[in-house]
């Protein structure tokens, strides 16, 4: 009865219908794209022979589509359905990426294709990402945040656990076009799942709902929002600091453990697969770690570890390549997973409910316009210094958040804040100021 009761509690709003469903879709549609991170850049690796800077420009080009179009995005997802928006953005996702297999059975692929395809699926992808964290508040209570968060992060981890395996074996049996022909099922089942949910839109007791204004000025509230706040100014400033470094010393990996330490496809599925142990790990208790330890000592420590993490892959050399890269990918599993949960908690729930799209939006745009800058800066170094030298530095850029986090409103914040009420909205001469 004791563990009978005690996985009752785990599941918590697993057992909630729309809750549920919107975790499965999530899970469903997370293994496919788990197997075509793997297998794009091996479309362009093994069939197109990519250099480590055209591989770089690659993981790169789904960032810019954030840059474009994730603030006019945030305002839509404030505006329709956000199901709808979720619906939409997996099927269109899955149309896309069927241009992958039947260009390869017309021997039409190219790197400009596989481009245009990244940038077509990123477009999409920017609006489902910032509809299904926007949907979260309005199924959940404000207090079950987190609890909401972690379980869709173990969905993601469940995905990042099965994915690169499920895509490094059916790209050495099947050929990495056909993987990514399955990705494009996983968005249609994805789909299906969404279509059933039903949003009750949690009402905000503190604000009233303003009458809709212009694009323009609908954007730029959640930008002024954003600029006003200090805890998201300091939340901007660490995590763009860690990604950056991140992305520079990651953005040609797949060149490197396929060409300098020489490792099979199914190799690097299976490094990535039990490197995975660690993104559950970290989703399954990321919530309750910021609850014990607090979220600024919590977003530290995530970050010490991360960086420590992909620094461990420049030691790597042939021989020891496949257990340092299961080895680096727990530590970035485990960290990764902690800090996206607490910090985006924490995005959450200080943001009211009319502001949830484009306050996400704003600061997934502020996380991520640097992004594509320094992975293709990343592969230019690598392409002249070496791929070990670039993660060493990528892995130092990624540390020096630690005294921006510590010095930082954010360093001593233990609990999470209350709600913030919707602020009068600026005009747009003073938003732009």
């Amino acid at each position: 009865m004791t563990v009978l009761g005690s996985v009752v509690r785990y599941l918590g709003l697993l057992r909630e219908r729309d809750f549920r469903r919107l975790w499965i879709a999530q899970s469903v549609s997370q293994v496919g794209s788990e197997v075509t991170l793997l297998a794009l850049p091996l479309v362009a690796v093994l069939l197109l022979d990519a250099t480590p800077f055209e591989v770089s420009l690659l993981g790169a080009t789904q960032f810019f589509a954030f840059i474009l179009v994730a603030l006019p995005a945030g305002a839509w997802v404030d505006r329709l359905p956000r199901t709808r928006i979720l619906v939409a953005a997996d099927l269109g996702r899955a149309a896309i990426l069927l241009v992958v297999p039947l260009a390869a059975a017309g021997h039409l692929l190219s790197m400009g294709l596989l481009y245009a395809v990244v940038f077509g699926t990123a477009i999409l992808r920017v609006f489902f990402d910032i509809g299904y964290q926007a949907i979260l508040p309005d199924l959940v209570e404000r207090d079950r945040l987190a609890e909401g968060n972690s379980r869709l992060q173990v969905s993601n981890s469940a995905a990042q656990l099965l994915g690169p395996g499920i895509g490094g074996w059916l790209v050495g049996l099947l050929s990495a076009p056909i993987a990514i022909a399955v990705d494009a099922l996983s968005f249609l089942a994805s789909a299906i799942f969404l279509v059933g949910i039903r949003v009750r839109r949690v009402a905000s007791t503190d604000v009233q709902v303003r009458p809709r204004s212009g694009m323009r000025r609908e954007i730029l509230e959640g930008v002024w929002f954003y600029r006003r706040n200090p805890l998201l100014r300091s939340l901007a400033a660490t995590t763009v600091t860690y990604y950056v470094g991140v992305w520079f010393a990651g953005g040609t990996q797949i060149a490197y453990l396929a060409r300098d330490l020489q490792m099979s496809p199914e190799a690097i599925g299976l490094g990535y697969s039990i490197g995975a142990i660690g993104v559950l790990a970290g989703a399954a208790a990321g919530a309750a770690i910021g609850r014990r330890f607090g979220i600024g000592p919590t977003l530290m420590a995530s970050i010490v570890i991360g960086a420590l993490s992909w620094a461990v892959m420049a030691l790597a050399q042939p021989e020891t390549a496949l257990a340092l890269l299961a080895l680096s990918a727990i530590g970035v599993g485990v960290t990764s997973m902690a800090l996206s949960i607490n910090y985006v908690s924490l995005r959450q729930a200080i943001t009211p409910p009319e502001l949830q799209g484009r306050v996400n939006a704003t600061g997934r745009w502020l996380n991520w316009t640097m992004i594509p800058l320094a992975a293709i800066g990343g592969g230019a170094v690598a392409t002249e210094i070496g791929i070990r030298t670039t993660i060493l530095i990528g892995s130092a850029v990624a540390f020096l958040a630690v005294p921006i986090l510590f010095l930082s409103p954010l360093g001593s914040l233990r609990a999470m804040p209350a709600a913030v009420s919707l602020p009068e909205p600026p005009s747009p001469q003073a938003a732009s100021r």
